[in-house]
C-alpha cells in the first residue's frame, strides 16, 4: 500500500509539473490580440504573415514567411512562429528576430533573418544555418513538459475559440445591414459598452459585391454570419485599414470558407477548412488552412469582454485537469501516511 501511495505522490508531482501555469496560457479573445494567424489544425502555406502565427497541427507547403513586420511586443514573449507538430516542405523564413517554438521536427529547415533569434525544437532540425542565432533541438526528450505544454496550449485555443465563436453567435443584434443594389452598408450602432452586433447570413454576403463599413465609434463590431459554406469575395469601399482592430467577422457554422478578395476585419471561423487567395487585414482563426494570400497586421485590439467570461481575454485561465486534481489529493494522502509511519517508527 505504501509503495502504491509513494508512486501516486511521485506521479502527482510529475503531472502538475507538466501542467502550464495559467498565466502562461492564452485563450479566447486574447488569442486574437496575440496572433495574426491561428490555425487549429494543419496549415499549408506559400505566402506570408506579418505578425505572429500559431499552428496546432503541422506546417506544410512551399517556402513561406513569418513575422515580416513588427507586431506589438508580447508580454508573454510569444515567438513569431509556434507549431505544435512538424514543419515540412520547403524552407521557411523567420524574420525580424521573431524566433520559433516547434513541438515536432523541422524537416524543411529555416532561414533565420534579421536580429539574432532563438528557435526551440522538440525533435530534430535540418537545413538550418545557426550563425549568431540560438537553436535548441531534442527538447521533448530532455523535458517532456515541453511538448505537453504546447499540446495543452493548442487544446485550450481550440476549446476557447470554439466557445467564443458560439457565444458571439448567440448575441442579439443591435445594428443592421442595409442592402441597396450591389452594395451592403454596415452601420454600427454601438451600445453603452461600445459594442455593435450584426446578425446576417452567408446568402446576404453572396447578394452584395461591395461593403461599406461605418464603425461610428464602436470599440468592437461583431458580424455573425450563419451558414456552413462561406465565400468572401466582396470589395471594401474606402479600403480595409482600421477594420481588423475593431471588427470581428464570426462564422460559427462555417465548415468551408473561401476568401478570394482583400478582406477587412478579423475573421473567426474555428471549425472551417479555409482557403485564402488574397490578404486578410486583421486577426484570423481557422480549423485548417490552405494559404495563398497574405495576413496583414491590424490584429484585434478591442476591449470587449464576452458574457460569461471572467477576464478580458474572453477565456478562463487554463484549467487543471480533474484527473490531476484527484492524483494530487492522492499524493497528499501518500505523504501524510508516510510521515505518520515515520513518526511511529521513531
Amino acid at each position: 500500500m505504501n509503495r502504491f501511495l509513494l508512486s501516486a505522490g511521485v506521479a502527482a508531482a510529475a503531472l502538475f509539473a507538466a501542467v502550464p501555469a495559467s498565466a502562461q496560457s492564452i485563450a479566447g479573445l486574447d488569442a486574437l490580440r496575440t496572433w495574426n494567424l491561428v490555425v487549429l489544425g494543419d496549415l499549408t502555406s506559400s505566402s506570408e504573415v506579418e505578425g505572429r502565427t500559431f499552428v496546432g497541427g503541422n506546417l506544410n507547403g512551399n517556402s513561406s514567411n513569418y513575422q515580416i513586420a513588427n507586431p506589438a511586443p508580447s508580454p508573454l514573449g510569444v515567438p513569431g512562429l509556434t507549431v505544435v507538430g512538424d514543419v515540412n516542405g520547403s524552407t521557411k523564413n523567420l524574420n525580424n528576430g521573431s524566433g520559433a517554438v516547434i513541438g515536432g521536427n523541422v524537416n524543411s529547415g529555416f532561414n533565420l533573418n534579421g536580429p539574432a533569434q532563438t528557435v526551440k525544437v522538440g525533435g530534430t532540425i535540418a537545413n538550418t544555418n545557426v550563425n549568431q542565432n540560438t537553436v535548441q533541438s531534442g527538447l521533448s526528450a530532455s523535458d517532456p513538459a515541453f511538448s505537453v505544454n504546447l499540446k495543452q496550449q493548442g487544446s485550450l485555443l481550440t476549446s476557447s475559440l470554439t466557445d467564443l465563436s458560439r457565444t458571439l453567435g448567440g448575441l442579439d443584434a443591435n445594428s443592421n445591414l442595409a442592402i441597396a443594389g450591389n452594395r451592403g452598408t454596415f452601420n454600427a450602432v454601438p451600445n453603452a459598452s461600445g459594442v455593435a452586433v450584426f446578425n446576417i447570413s452567408a446568402a446576404d454576403l453572396d447578394r452584395i459585391g461591395e461593403i461599406q463599413f461605418n464603425l461610428n465609434g464602436a470599440d468592437t463590431a461583431i458580424v455573425n454570419v450563419s451558414g456552413a459554406n462561406v465565400t468572401l469575395n466582396d470589395n471594401f469601399l474606402g479600403g480595409t485599414q482600421g477594420l481588423g482592430q475593431h471588427v470581428i467577422w464570426n462564422f460559427p457554422d462555417a465548415k468551408t470558407l473561401n476568401a478570394t478578395t482583400a478582406w477587412g476585419g478579423s475573421v473567426l471561423a474555428p471549425n472551417a477548412a479555409a482557403t485564402t487567395g488574397n490578404y486578410i487585414q486583421g486577426s484570423a482563426v481557422f480549423g485548417s488552412l490552405v494559404q495563398n494570400g497574405e495576413f496583414h497586421l491590424g490584429t484585434y485590439t478591442g476591449t470587449y469582454t464576452p458574457p460569461g467570461t471572467t477576464n478580458p481575454g474572453g477565456g478562463d485561465p487554463s484549467p487543471i485537469p480533474e484527473e490531476a486534481v484527484g492524483l494530487f489529493a492522492l499524493g497528499m494522502v501518500a505523504l501524510w501516511a508516510m510521515r505518520r509511519r515515520s513518526a511511529r517508527t521513531a
